[in-house]
């Protein structure tokens, strides 16, 4: 996950994948250890949270590893500036670096503010990275953090898992 406030949805989302089934590996950002911890993540899918591609102490070149046993690939939440870094095919995070290094389907779960979604920018690089092959579940349309409503929310874990199960 990247760093946005829509973190704490991945928490319900990481416990509902292993309800059906699904080993889960958390990866974070510098950004999203600001919003949850790595420690949460480790508790709810009972594994170790990469968030540096240098820690050596978890994996063998986690990134390396990790990618090769994904059978799928989520990102929830991406923020505009992980949207953008992947677009870029800049690896210099743990997500990142996993997403490019993986053959497994990708699949996106943007949240940012209104603003940022519309911007010219984050359209093109929604645009890249869906020729790419990459998927996309949302962003919803509601309450936005701060107060405001408008595109941008995070799709419901719900909708996010019905899209993993039609990739997988």
């Amino acid at each position: 996950m990247s760093g946005s406030i829509a973190s704490y949805k991945a928490c319900e989302l990481v416990r509902r994948l292993q309800d059906m089934g699904a080993a889960v590996h958390c990866l974070m950002t510098p950004g999203a250890v600001r919003f949850v911890t790595p420690l949460t993540f480790s508790a709810l899918s009972g594994n170790p949270v990469a968030t540096d591609v240098w820690d050596d102490s978890l994996w063998k070149m986690a990134h390396l590893e990790l990618a090769e046993k994904a059978d799928l690939f989520i990102i929830a939440p991406i923020s505009a500036d992980t949207l953008a870094r992947l677009a870029q095919g800049n690896a210099s995070d743990i997500v990142c670096a996993t997403a490019l290094s993986t053959k497994a389907p990708v699949l996106l779960a943007p949240a940012m503010h209104e603003a940022m979604w519309l911007h010219p920018a984050t359209r093109e690089n929604v645009r890249k990275l869906k020729g790419f092959g990459y998927r996309f579940v949302g962003p919803d349309k509601g309450p936005l953090a701060r107060g405001d409503s408008g595109w941008g929310r995070m799709a419901d874990v719900s909708a996010i898992l019905k899209e993993a199960r039609k990739i997988i």
